[in-house]
Formats: C-alpha cells, structure tokens, sequence
C-alpha cells in the first residue's frame, strides 16, 4: 500500500498502520486502545466496509476513499479534548488545499457562505464536524472515547473523506475531490493530512491555543451570519448563526432575540433550514 506518514509526522512520534481494507477505523483504533497501545498512532485504509458517522449513522467508504483515525490515549480532560475535532477539520482544510488545488470548488455553499460577500475558503467547515465544497459534503469527522483501565481515556479522531466517489442517496447534497476534477489519491491526501495535523496540533497547543484555532476555524465556516436550524433531542432551533464561542459551541440567535449555545446538534442551512428538511 501507498500510505506513509509525513516526515513531520514521524518526527513527531506519530506511528502508522495501513489496511487493504478494515471494518471500521475508529472501532479499531479503540481496540488498540483497550489492548495498551500508547496512541499517537494513525490507522488507515481506502476501503472501509462498516464505518459510522455521527448518532450511529452509517458512513460508507467505498474503494478509494480515505478512512483514517488517529488514536490518543492518557486523555484526562475530555471536555477539552472534544475540541480536537475543529484541528482535525482545520488540518483537513489544510490538506484538501495541498493536494486538491485544481478542484472545482470555488463558489461557497449556496445562500450561506461567508458574510458581506467576501470569498469563501475553497473548503468550508460546517459545525461541528463536515467539511464542504461548493456546499456539498466531501467529509466527515467523528471522535469517539473510550475508558482505560487506569482511569484516563483514548480518543479516536475518525476522518472519512469522498476521494473518488460518493453516496447518492442522503438527504444532503455530498461531492468528492474526484467529481470536482481534484486528482488526488487516498494516499496522497493522507500524506499531506498526517502533515496538517502537526502544524495544528502544535497551535491548538494542549488546549492552550483553543483560541487561535477558533479564529482560523471561524475563517473557514460555512453559513455564517445565515439561517440555520439545529436539531436538538427532538426538536427544531431556528435562528441565525453568529458565531461559536470560546469554547467552540454554536451560537444561535433565535427569531425572538434570544441567543442560544450549543454543544451538540445537526445543523441545517439555507434553503434547508427554511424547508423544514432539518425536521
């Protein structure tokens, strides 16, 4: 196989397993985990034939794509630790830009990117965890926690990204770097991922950099200043997105002036938001 870890990476202490193909990243990431592996350690693969996204749902990832999750483990603040998905969307953005940048992705998401018509990224990161291109989605991103036994916990930072293909069938618009005329490979995009990911860990910097990785993020958000609705335990939020505070929740201000944070929830923009589709 073609996967390799980036020098940067490797000077970092980063480790790496490559698979023709796995049942799920993140699952065995855990198991790893649970096994005594000291973490910092990449498992990928371009075929992944039972992965999950967010609340269990399915995340297909056919021959070609990229699967990868990074393990961390002797984790005692998880709260902080959560935050580490908005470096792994940074450090995706980061990546895509490498290794993508003949794509076609130069108009943002439709009705809600950026703010006072400035340009959109060439990636958009959609809260709390997708990244887009042209308001289709290319990738997700899902962190998963595990207890060990002496108390501390692992983290599986899972990141799927639609290299050659992409599924047809979801309630949501979705694209790949191929459909958009980007040519890289699997391999290449995780080379220069593993890479990304050392630059932005080191300014998340043990949570000590939160804010300058919110800033960045904040550069790269989709639907700012837009419609959104938020699914939260059953019911329906609707308001504008403002922002996401220091501690990287949602804020909404809903349509009687009242501002809402969020930790957790499926966001809805546009168009979508308006519909009701988010219902």
């Amino acid at each position: 196989m073609d996967f390799r870890l980036a020098p940067t990476a490797e000077a970092e202490g980063y480790r790496l397993e490559a698979f023709e193909t796995v049942g799920s990243t993140n699952a065995l990431a855990l198991e790893r985990a649970a096994e005594g592996d000291a973490g910092k350690l990449w498992l990928v693969s371009d075929c992944q034939e039972s992965g999950r996204g967010r609340r269990g749902r399915a995340w297909a990832t056919p021959k070609g794509n990229l699967a990868a999750t990074l393990l961390l483990t002797g984790i005692e603040d998880l709260s902080m630790s959560s935050t580490l998905g908005f470096v792994a969307g940074l450090a995706l953005g980061d990546a895509l830009d490498a290794v993508a940048p003949e794509a076609d992705v130069a108009i943002g998401i439709d009705g809600a990117g950026g703010t006072g018509g400035a340009r959109s990224p060439r990636f958009e990161l959609k809260w709390p965890n997708d990244v887009l291109a042209k308001g289709a989605k290319m990738a997700g991103i899902l962190l998963e926690s595990g207890r060990l036994s002496d108390g501390r916990y692992a983290l599986a930072i899972g990141i799927g990204v639609n290299v050659v293909g992409h599924p047809s069938d979801t309630p949501y618009p979705a694209t790949s770097i191929s459909e958009l005329g980007g040519r890289s490979t699997a391999a290449e995009l995780f080379l220069a991922l593993s890479d990304a990911w050392v630059d932005n860990m080191r300014g998340w910097n043990s949570g000590r950099g939160l804010q300058v990785i919110r800033d960045r993020w904040l550069k790269r958000a989709a639907g700012v200043g837009s419609e959104v609705a938020v699914r939260l335990h059953g019911d329906i939020l609707r308001g504008t997105f403002e922002t996401i505070d220091n501690e990287c929740r949602l804020v909404v201000r809903d349509r009687a002036g009242r501002t809402h944070r969020i930790a957790a929830g499926d966001v809805h923009f546009g168009a979508v938001a308006s519909a009701g589709a988010a219902g």
